[in-house]
């Protein structure tokens, strides 16, 4: 279920963002919580079996974090890489 692979997905976010020796900046922080907020918004609509919106920004903005985040924080950038391929899968 696609729902699924997503909320996984969101902890392994959350994980790294509640993780004080992370080492991300503060605009970092924000930007990857920004992202699981929105992330949050999309599971919980999935898990209530609404109609979530297209949004291919979403797509668009994950792809522009994983090149951000690909050579600073590796680790970051796969589990980005696996949301867009989700998000890709479920059709947003």
């Amino acid at each position: 279920m696609p729902a699924n692979r997503l909320k996984v997905q969101l902890e392994h976010l959350q994980e790294t963002l509640n993780d004080g020796e992370a080492p991300l900046t503060p605009e970092e922080r924000e930007s990857l919580q920004e992202l699981a907020t929105n992330l949050e918004a999309r599971v919980i609509a999935m898990e209530a079996q609404e109609e979530a919106e297209s949004d291919p920004t979403l797509v668009d903005g994950v792809n522009l974090m994983v090149e951000r985040f690909e050579v600073s924080h590796p680790r970051v950038a796969g589990t980005l890489r696996s949301v867009m391929q989700t998000l890709v899968d479920i059709g947003v």
